[in-house]
């Protein structure tokens, strides 16, 4: 896990954004090297976070056992984004389920261009049934076809994620 949070932290400097909406810097100059590798070094949307405590998105099934919700910070990979307003982002857990992650009081977005990213998330997560029209409409700012939206004709079971905050880094 050390090597992981070095390996993040190295990589993390190399950051570039391009976003007109509100960011905090994460690095600081100040801290010992040793507190500056735990520290995030990235962009942050939302509130400030830090990688320090992140569960990987592996864990998330272990993270909620029987309960619908949990209070968690994961790390994992972006991978897309609302191609209209980056007003939400999904994740591949390892089982292959997609998992949608919106931000809190719909108070900020992130760059639209974040697929593939390793992203610090901290929040709410749980499983929720989607109905067909939200999933119609998140299929319309993904990009898809008329086609491909007429098809989404049954409510899923989903993990969701409410994030009060996401840290955008390099790939780990």
């Amino acid at each position: 896990m050390t090597t992981k949070i070095l390996v993040l932290a190295a990589t993390l400097a190399s950051l570039s954004a391009c976003q007109s909406t509100p960011a905090t810097d994460a690095a600081t100059a100040s801290k010992p090297a040793t507190e500056t590798a735990a520290a995030l070094q990235g962009k942050t949307y939302g509130a400030a976070v830090t990688v320090e405590g992140a569960k990987p998105l592996s864990e998330l099934k272990q993270v909620l056992g029987n309960q619908d919700s949990a209070k968690v910070k994961l790390v994992g990979t972006a991978d897309a984004v609302c191609q209209a307003k980056g007003c939400w982002l999904t994740m591949k857990t390892p089982e292959g389920q997609e998992m949608r992650v919106r931000f809190k009081d719909y108070a900020f977005f992130v760059p639209k261009d974040i697929a593939g990213k390793t992203v610090v998330i901290n929040g709410w997560a749980h499983r929720e049934e989607v109905p067909v029209s939200d999933l119609q409409h998140y299929a319309k700012d993904a990009g898809k076809s008329a086609q491909e939206v007429a098809a989404i004709t049954k409510p899923e079971e989903q993990l969701n994620f409410e994030a009060d905050g996401v840290l955008i880094t390099d790939k780990m």
